[in-house]
């Protein structure tokens, strides 16, 4: 994973908030509270990973303008372009 400098922002960012929760959910389960302290440790994963795997905003906004483009100028796709220029792509 090749993190830009506003990744690695964003990375800082959310574990500032997410290692204090975390440290909170330990000390929770070492206290036997075992549902807060591993529903808090969920959370705070959650709080660094969904950020960087799966709301990557770069990523949803190329899917967006790849869905709205026709399909011949949509980037990544050389089969169409080449197919409407008479020639076929073998990948």
């Amino acid at each position: 994973m090749n993190l830009g400098l506003m990744d690695m922002i964003g990375l800082a960012a959310s574990l500032v908030f997410a290692l204090p929760l975390a440290n909170y959910a330990v000390v929770r389960l070492f206290a036997g509270e075992l549902a807060l302290g591993a529903g808090l440790l969920v959370v705070a994963v959650a709080m660094v990973v969904l950020p960087q795997y799966f709301l990557d905003p770069g990523r949803i906004l190329r899917g967006l303008v790849s869905g709205l483009l026709p399909r011949q100028f949509r980037p990544g796709d050389e089969s169409v372009a080449a197919e409407s220029d008479g020639e076929s792509v073998e990948k």
